[in-house]
């Protein structure tokens, strides 16, 4: 490969670099700029005053050519005076026995068209392990988790990151599955993402982005060889490994990933398994990033270049619109509208509106359903459930024709990962007895509606206030239709009604419970239960006891117990006990209890014994535990 070509190709790649920065900042500005510019400049320097800080550092870090990084060093004295060191004479310039962090970069929707209010930051921080003992490592470390506690409680965007070896990165062993990453489930299907969606924060440009030639061949592994040579690119490139195809095997895996994640992010998810699905129906397509990069390097001067978002979208549309039946076409169209937070037709339009404008001139949707997703904040419950099902029942056919597609492929996967996704899957959507069942939405913000709690006939049902035609819940027990609404975090503490009726539950006892629901277990989030739980045995670790709730009378005999627990693979159940007797019944042969199980007690005030019996019942619930 040429020099001049190789030098065109950065000079190119710097201005698309550049403008995905610009969108970054004109998305989210004070978190944007945060990110791009006082990250880099905090991992490399080390001050008692500064966030990350490390006493007894052996090493400074300094993330590589920061000290050329022309919008940083600009920064460098407001960034001193924001934390009470202006009079330091210290900056980011070179110094011999640092420790060099290659590069920051970003993977998925930052400074995209996808970017939204929701979207979050995966950061890869990457070093070339080699270069790094234990200790310094250990370090780097500490001041990756310090900077990340500081960033959580400064910025609006949550903020994750992967330290990442070069060679791992090169042979695509992303390890073995945790909270955030996919493990064994994507190798090159994470790096063809990577490529596809990142952005160079600070630091080495990766090789692969100007190892291109449109009118001749590129042999990558001899380029990079002559040019570090040539001593080109010693100073500003880095090899992460070159990417021609994927293995078919790894898009089952990665689809598998993405069923996973569809639980927690739908409409993210739903896109990425129609891709997953379009790269195994055509395997002997260039794969995306290959072609986005052509069309990047080949970018007109002056003219915006392609988003990463833009174009993914585009070829997702463009190869399924002959492919899929109407309806479920028009559908995906209307998850991809969402996904990007689109309001087309409205007054004001944002630059996201315009950058999308051509891909739904093309791909149409018609009027009325524009001006319906752009009141989508506004829908309903009833209409946020219904199109939040459909999604899933989507997402769950596209997974079966991965299947179809991909049999025999299954032990490509670890299997510690197989068993952690199928135990994800099974907790988040199997109906057992006494389970809360679990709300299938269509995004992670729902509107919370007014809810009217109504007896009639034995059994209790919550309604939406502003229509009793609608039906959210139906149980014979007040305190399994209450925890479903907490449960799936639709619970509003002051939007909830009563109509009159002859139980001795009043609304303030719904309110007082509601509250102690949420406070002892939170609302549904599969995503923040540690994977190695799922590896553990099923076991109870938390329990709230209820006694006598709607019971008429008010003395030392405890007329019913019902109890909320969870266990460690965040299924939640509830179960209603005539008697101290039966409840011992359950505990001796029912429930496996997980050392340390954390157990909470409610009854109603008003109750003429209360302490007594808050007292008797913990004794007899003790004696039940120890008895495990």
């Amino acid at each position: 490969m040429l020099s001049i070509t190789l030098l065109n190709n950065k000079r190119n790649f710097l201005r698309y670099n550049e403008w995905r920065k610009q969108l970054f900042i004109r998305n989210s500005p004070k978190d944007a700029n945060t990110i791009l510019y006082l990250l880099p400049w905090l991992l490399s320097v080390n001050h008692r005053s500064v966030p990350g800080y490390i006493k007894g550092q052996k090493h400074s870090f300094k993330v590589f050519d920061i000290e050329n990084n022309r919008q940083i060093i600009l920064r460098e004295g407001q960034y001193k005076r924001m934390l009470g060191m202006a009079d330091e004479r210290f900056s980011v310039r070179r110094i011999p026995g640092d420790s060099y962090i290659q590069g920051i970069y970003t993977i998925g929707s930052i400074g995209t068209i996808s970017q939204t209010k929701q979207s979050d930051c995966d950061i890869w921080i990457c070093i070339d392990r080699r270069q790094f003992n234990d200790e310094i490592y250990y370090q780097l470390n500490q001041k990756l988790n310090l900077i990340k506690g500081w960033l959580d409680e400064q910025i609006k965007i949550p903020v994750y990151f992967f330290l990442t070896d070069v060679t791992d990165i090169r042979e695509c062993n992303f390890g073995a599955i945790d909270l955030e990453s996919s493990g064994s489930t994507q190798k090159n299907v994470l790096k063809e993402e990577f490529y596809r969606t990142s952005i160079v924060i600070c630091g080495r440009i990766p090789f692969w982005w100007v190892a291109f030639d449109p009118h001749a061949p590129v042999d990558y592994r001899q380029d990079f060889e002559n040019n570090l040579n040539s001593g080109f690119g010693e100073y500003d490139l880095i090899d992460l490994g070159n990417l021609e195809e994927v293995q078919q095997s790894e898009f089952y895996g990665a689809a598998l990933w993405q069923l996973n994640k569809s639980l927690t992010h739908p409409l993210k998810s739903i896109i990425k398994m129609l891709l997953l699905k379009m790269f195994l129906e055509r395997p002997q397509d260039e794969l995306l990033c290959n072609r986005f990069r052509a069309l990047v390097l080949d970018a007109t001067p002056g003219e915006p270049p392609p988003d990463p978002s833009v174009f993914t979208m585009q070829e997702i549309l463009e190869y399924y619109s002959t492919l899929m039946q109407k309806e479920h076409f028009e559908f995906i169209k209307k998850c991809f509208y969402l996904r990007c937070d689109l309001k087309l037709m409205s007054r004001k339009q944002t630059q996201r509106d315009v950058m999308a404008f051509d891909v739904f001139t093309k791909h149409k949707i018609d009027r009325q359903t524009i001006f319906d997703l752009n009141e989508f904040d506004r829908w309903s419950l009833d209409e946020q459930v219904d199109f939040g099902s459909l999604m899933f029942e989507h997402v769950s056919q596209i997974y079966r024709d991965i299947i179809d597609i991909q049999k025999g492929m299954e032990g490509y996967i670890a299997p510690d990962d197989l068993t952690i996704i199928g135990r994800k899957l099974d907790a988040s959507i199997t109906v057992k007895d006494f389970k809360v069942p679990i709300l299938h939405m269509s995004t992670e913000n729902i509107k919370m509606p007014s809810m009217t709690f109504s007896f009639d006939e034995g059994q209790w049902r919550v309604m939406a206030s502003g229509d009793l035609s609608s039906t959210i819940i139906t149980h014979d027990d007040v305190i399994f239709c209450l925890t479903y609404i907490v449960w799936n975090g639709i619970f509003d503490s002051q939007e909830i009604r009563m109509r009159p009726n002859p139980t001795p539950v009043t609304v303030q006892e719904i309110i007082n419970v509601g509250k102690k629901l949420q406070n002892v277990f939170g609302t549904y989030d599969i995503s923040r239960v540690h994977f190695g739980r799922f590896l553990e045995p099923e076991a109870v670790n938390k329990m709230l006891i209820i006694i006598s709730f709607d019971d008429i009378l008010a003395d030392l005999e405890i007329q019913t117990i019902s109890i909320v627990y969870k266990n460690n693979w965040e299924e939640l159940y509830v179960r209603r006990f005539s008697s101290v007797a039966r409840l011992k019944s359950f505990f001796a042969k029912s429930v496996n209890i997980k050392p340390g199980l954390e157990v909470h007690y409610y009854i109603m005030r008003n109750k003429k014994y209360y302490e007594k019996i808050i007292e008797r019942t913990k004794n007899a619930i003790e004696q039940m535990i120890g008895g495990q």
